[in-house]
């Protein structure tokens, strides 16, 4: 997500920030508009799924989401009154996490809401940490798809085991995967891709894909036919990382994904706990 993009939407939701009943909160009908939902009877529909999330965290939905009326301009200088929900933090980060994540605004909403603070530099960081996780997350995934459509074709864990190993060859340009954890320090017994950077992580993917999708494509039976496939396929995603002045084996390694993921776990944790706190006052 670009920097103009992350300040315009954090000056946005703090703006919208108000006090009520001594509580910051935010008003449904402005999150409506800032998430670009056009209708307020689709965001109504986001809203139900965040009250009954709400209720399975054992919380009270009227803790959170509190019907207002709201009065808007109408045009000629008339208003007139409309239905509205004061929202606390955690039903907005509810909210969010039942909206749309393809729409930026939500993916944004999502970390905003998450985190106990009004800082627009901690918060871009956890939006790294959560784009790293979801590519980790994805490769995850994409190895699976590979394994499972290769073991109909010949080739065992053991034999799959050896393909992405040599993959991981081509794309780091010589430098095995033991080579690569060595480099990094990382642990024999733990996966080299938990210590990559984002970038790394998204190319080992997008070779992955390839193989997966050329395999079916091309009929390809067998380990040396498929590890062909994938060596050329890490091969042609490291020469395009290199044309745009990329040498994935010189990057640094990144933070364990693990801790990472324990990290962002522990913000909603820390979230629901402070909404506790306030119940409690």
């Amino acid at each position: 997500m670009k920097k103009e993009l992350i300040k315009d939407l954090f000056e946005k939701f703090e703006r919208a920030c108000y006090l009520f009943n001594e509580l910051e909160c935010w008003s449904a009908r402005d999150l409506q508009e800032i998430f670009n939902y056009s209708d307020w009877r689709n965001f109504l529909k986001v809203v139900d799924k965040a009250k009954e999330a709400c209720k399975n965290s054992e919380e009270e939905i009227a803790d959170h989401f509190v019907d207002v009326n709201k009065m808007v301009d109408v045009g000629s200088g008339a208003r007139r009154e409309i239905n509205d929900i004061a929202l606390t933090r955690y039903a907005c980060y509810l909210i969010a996490q039942n909206g749309d994540s393809a729409k930026s605004e939500v993916a944004f909403a999502q970390t905003y809401f998450a985190v106990q603070t009004r800082r627009q530099e901690i918060i871009e960081q956890r939006l790294l940490d959560v784009a790293r996780l979801t590519a980790r997350e994805k490769l995850s995934k994409s190895e699976k798809k590979l394994s499972g459509i290769i073991y109909e074709r010949g080739v065992d864990e053991k034999g799959f085991a050896i393909i992405r190993s040599q993959g991981d060859k081509a794309l780091f340009g010589g430098f095995t995967t033991q080579d690569m954890k060595h480099k990094l320090q990382v642990s024999t017994t733990r996966p080299l891709a938990d210590f990559l950077p984002t970038l790394t992580i998204k190319a080992k993917d997008f070779a992955t894909e390839l193989t997966s999708h050329n395999v079916t494509e091309k009929d390809l039976k067998g380990q040396k036919s498929i590890s062909k496939e994938h060596i050329d396929n890490n091969i042609a995603v490291r020469k395009m990382l290199l044309e745009r002045g990329v040498k994935p084996e010189t990057l640094p390694p990144a933070e364990d994904v693990g801790k990472v993921k324990r990290k962002l776990e522990g913000d909603e944790k820390k979230m629901l706990k402070e909404a506790k706190k306030r119940k409690r006052k």
